[in-house]
């Protein structure tokens, strides 16, 4: 799963941001910022990292069960998890 930090605690701000930070082209360890949020590509994330950090407290997930997107919440940062197979399809 490719995986995409978002740098903010914020969420309402991660929500009006969302859309645009997952169609954003993005090369591997590159950093961009959008709306005044940096925002990286962190590269490929393997499946039990995310189970992983499902399992911590003070993790919160979230799930876009329609494009099967995992996003995970801890501290000052979103982890947005896009699979493969959808990022053909955008």
């Amino acid at each position: 799963m490719k995986c995409i930090a978002v740098y903010t605690s914020n969420f309402e701000l991660f929500s009006d941001i969302y859309e645009q930070v997952i169609n954003t082209p993005l090369a591997e360890n590159e950093e961009k910022v959008v709306e005044g949020i940096t925002i990286s590509e962190s590269g490929e994330v393997p499946e039990n990292y995310i189970q992983k950090m499902k399992m911590k407290p003070e993790v919160v997930v979230m799930k876009e069960k329609d494009r099967n997107i995992t996003i995970l919440q801890h501290g000052e940062v979103f982890e947005i998890f896009i699979p493969e197979a959808e990022l053909v399809t955008r």
